[in-house]
């Protein structure tokens, strides 16, 4: 049987960036690039003023007062039309040009009109010697007109769409978002909206699977319930195969009605491996279905909610992480002290979820009393999963153990 690292391997082995295509700006956004992106402009495009103010010479302020000639008014989106000379001023607005002549710039809280606003003909001012460059922004201090500003492989949040933007691009070319098709299979399930007659549970896995391939940042498509019958099973994951991705919940065990391992067989899908050492999670199946643009992967979750999400964030995370370009995704992984004592019975490594807490530069990680694999209300609690090697041992509190992050977005 596998280990945890070992099987990660295998699925990263497999799951490679998405074909490169365009995008208009406004849909790109968590997407990765797939190109250098050049400036076409230098930024700013001129000497402009960082405050509201006047455009002196430095020098006519060397004794920290004097009374000068305004020469005109500057706003954002005009240009100057007269230079600063000995003893004259230019009234500026902030992100207007600097005129020629002048070497700096005093803001309008040291300053003070000695003639009408509207004529803006005399100002004094008093303040501390302005230094050279003084509130002014240099061109091409930002960007300059043939320099690389995004490179290929850096996410696009809300602050790279503002640089491209900036730079003209009005689509870019980005890594595709990965497509994955969620399927819940079992005879006992019913939609949400179902109240459960005897024998049935409602379809948890489905919904919790849908938002969790979302919140990893790629499309989800939802292929509801399928029963635990060749027919049924054979054209659900059909269907599910035209994704990138498939993850099929329940029907991967040993039992009389695990038929999803032969049903993949059939359709070509082809077995990596099948069961790892760890808890819960141990019946996770793997496999890969070759097509012409990459290879379709394939994860066979266990059904009891717990077991699900913790396979999808040990393993669907990370290649969903591989296939959208943006390399490891795997949870953040801390050194924790047990808040508490704590006794692990089992022969398999278990991820127990858990509350980490952060108090006084330390973590504390409290591991929570859960039911098992099919206590998905002790998750609601839990915020990171405590990891506990195999074997019977007591810990005491204040021991270090490994702990991993639940994404926030939960």
């Amino acid at each position: 049987m596998l280990s945890v690292d070992e099987a990660l391997q295998q699925v990263l082995a497999h799951a490679r960036p998405r074909l490169a295509a365009k995008c208009a700006l406004g849909l790109a956004r968590g997407l990765v690039l797939a190109e250098d992106v050049v400036s076409d402009i230098d930024s700013p495009p001129h000497d402009k003023s960082v405050v509201d103010g006047y455009a002196v010479r430095a020098a006519d302020l060397a004794d920290g007062s004097a009374e000068l000639d305004v020469l005109e008014e500057v706003t954002a989106g005009a240009v100057p039309s007269q230079d600063v000379t000995h003893g004259s001023a230019t009234r500026i607005m902030t992100g207007a040009p600097i005129p020629a002549g002048a070497d700096a710039v005093v803001m309008i809280e040291h300053t003070r009109p000695l003639t009408p606003a509207a004529t803006h003909e005399r100002v004094q001012i008093s303040c501390k010697p302005p230094a050279v460059g003084q509130n002014i922004m240099r061109r091409a201090i930002s960007m300059v007109r043939g320099q690389t500003v995004l490179a290929a492989g850096c996410e696009l949040r809300a602050i790279e769409l503002g640089v491209l933007a900036e730079v003209g691009r009005t689509s870019v070319s980005v890594v595709g978002r990965p497509r994955l098709a969620i399927l819940a299979t079992g005879n006992e399930l019913v939609p949400a909206g179902e109240v459960p007659q005897a024998g049935q549970i409602r379809n948890s896995n489905g919904p919790l699977l849908v938002a969790a391939v979302e919140a990893a940042g790629a499309t989800a498509l939802d292929l509801g319930i399928a029963r635990d019958t060749i027919e049924s099973l054979r054209e659900s994951i059909a269907n599910g195969l035209q994704s990138d991705v498939l993850i099929i919940s329940g029907g991967v065990s040993a039992g009389v009605l695990d038929l999803v391992p032969s049903v993949l067989t059939e359709l070509g899908v082809r077995q990596v491996f099948h069961k790892v050492n760890l808890k819960p999670g141990k019946p996770l199946w793997f496999g890969v279905l070759s097509a012409a643009a990459g290879d379709k992967l394939v994860f066979g979750l266990p059904g009891n909610p717990v077991s699900s999400l913790v396979c999808f964030e040990l393993f669907v995370r990370p290649a969903i992480g591989r296939l959208s370009g943006r390399g490891d995704a795997s949870l953040v992984q801390v050194a924790a002290e047990l808040a508490m004592p704590y006794v692990h019975r089992g022969d398999r490594p278990t991820y127990q979820p858990a509350r980490l807490e952060s108090a006084d530069g330390r973590n504390l990680i409290r591991p929570l009393r859960w039911q098992g694999s099919g206590d998905l209300r002790t998750l609601v609690d839990a915020n990171a999963l405590a990891c506990f090697p195999a074997g019977d041992r007591e810990y005491p509190s204040g021991e270090l153990i490994v702990a991993l992050r639940l994404p926030g977005s939960y």
